[in-house]
């Protein structure tokens, strides 16, 4: 199995992690004004086990740093936890203003 590569696909609205041509599993959002709301984890059950949704969850952090415009909304439990152990992208979690 080759390294997943992490594909955003905005029209529908996840990214996906895609593995010797097949999408081995996603993360669905939904923009909220300057935060993605990430809502859902999935793993396809072939690839289940092989660090898909770690990979998925870096991918998106990593877009997020690199695009500089949007927080996230960790919503999903799963990425909830990876983020909280994760402390490198703590920076990249959305903080609602106080105004």
């Amino acid at each position: 199995m080759s390294e997943p590569t992490i594909e955003h696909k905005p029209k529908k609205q996840r990214y996906e992690a895609i593995v010797d041509g097949e999408t081995a599993g996603y993360i669905s959002y939904e923009r909220i004004a300057d935060a993605l709301d990430l809502q859902h984890t999935v793993v396809e059950p072939a690839f289940e086990g092989r660090g898909i949704g770690s990979a998925l969850a870096r991918g998106v952090f990593e877009d997020l740093r690199a695009n500089g415009e949007l927080t996230a909304i960790p919503t999903c439990p799963f990425l909830a936890r990876w983020l909280g152990k994760h402390e490198e992208y703590a920076d990249l979690r959305h903080r609602p203003s106080t105004d």
